[in-house]
């Protein structure tokens, strides 16, 4: 049994490809897919993130090999891409976990500002895919991952652009498995809850109006780590998951499913 549960969670040879994986989120999944035996990539915007994020990664044994380029940019992605070919081999795994928030009322929110948004959230992930997505086609194999995010599924104040952004992101999802199911391409999402990350740390305090919401309306009744995450990112990268097209995975204490209109909810942070 331990071994067939082994070689189905393996990932020995495969390069994965975590956008912004040099914190949170994205170095959980990092991690998991590398332990998993994953070779590692991970890009970013900033060189000094990059190296600061080698040595975590070099704690817990993992080699990663990093490089700049900005997933808004073609041209960019195109190079970074090419380099990872080059240098590690074909992308097997793309994680598109890069992205931003902007948490600005709608009748203050620059235009420029919610275009920047879409931009990260979800033109993104489409340039880097499409420029990976041939290669996996023609082998025949291949993993996809969207980070989305329960505002996928529902409205909040404050938060149009990033809703706006990866509600186009979950049909994005399912739009990619119709067209590359067929050439055993598997591309899922995965919708966080709320996550214990360094960005949530001072609301997670006993007495914080925003934590005890969080405990009261989550059913698994604490906040997530990035390792749950992570995890579902492992599967979902797996033999496991290879007849899992076009889900979104949400990995959230099961708030999704507890959540009704109750005051003060939409001011919670994402």
């Amino acid at each position: 049994m331990n071994q067939f549960v082994n070689n189905l969670f393996d990932l020995t040879g495969k390069v994965a490809l975590v956008t912004g994986g040099t914190h949170g989120i994205g170095m959980a999944v990092g991690k998991a897919l590398a332990k998993a035996g994953a070779k590692l990539c991970v890009n970013d915007l900033s060189e000094e993130k990059l190296e600061e994020c080698k040595k975590e990664y070099a704690n817990e044994g993992i080699d990663v090999f990093t490089l700049v380029f900005n997933v808004t940019k073609q041209d960019e992605v195109d190079k970074g891409i090419s380099l990872i070919e080059k240098e590690v081999g074909p992308i097997d795994i793309l994680v598109n976990n890069a992205g931003i928030i902007k948490r600005i009322p709608i009748l203050d929110m620059p235009v420029e500002d919610f275009v920047q948004v879409l931009d990260v959230d979800l033109v993104a992930p489409l340039i880097v895919a499409k420029r990976v997505a041939p290669g996996m086609i023609e082998r025949r194999n291949g993993k996809i991952i969207n980070m989305c995010s329960m505002m996928s599924v529902y409205g909040r104040n404050s938060v149009s652009a990033y809703a706006a952004a990866k509600g186009g992101l979950k049909l994005l999802t399912e739009n990619m498995t119709c067209e590359w199911a067929k050439y055993n391409v598997q591309v899922n999402g995965i919708g966080p809850g709320y996550i214990a990350t360094s960005q949530t740390a001072p609301i997670r305090v006993n007495g914080h109006p925003f934590n005890d919401l969080v405990m009261t309306r989550t059913p698994a009744g604490r906040w997530g780590e990035p390792e749950d995450v992570g995890n579902a990112a492992l599967f979902l990268a797996s033999k496991a998951a290879d007849f899992v097209n076009g889900h979104i995975l949400y990995v959230d204490g099961g708030i999704l499913a507890n959540f009704g209109y109750l005051k003060g909810e939409n001011d919670l942070p994402e």
